[in-house]
């Protein structure tokens, strides 16, 4: 059985990753680097497995589309 995709914050994103807050959302706002997702009221967050997939190939990185329930469509 899969493990759940944990959400990270944004202060893990920017460890993992090495970029700063300004090209994340740089990034985002591109289309190049996952969406945050919202959390809470005030808090955003971003599914794990979304910034590995960056991690792992930052140029060929392309958006998937979630159903209603915020979960892949492809599995």
């Amino acid at each position: 059985m899969r493990e759940p995709d944990r959400i990270i914050r944004l202060k893990t994103v920017l460890a993992r990753t090495g970029l700063s807050q300004s090209t994340i959302y740089r990034k985002i706002a591109e289309g190049t680097f996952p969406p945050q997702l919202k959390i809470s009221a005030n808090g955003t967050g971003w599914h794990e497995s979304e910034i590995n997939r960056w991690i792992a190939n930052p140029a060929g990185w392309r958006q998937r589309s979630r159903n209603e329930f915020g979960f892949l469509d492809d599995y």
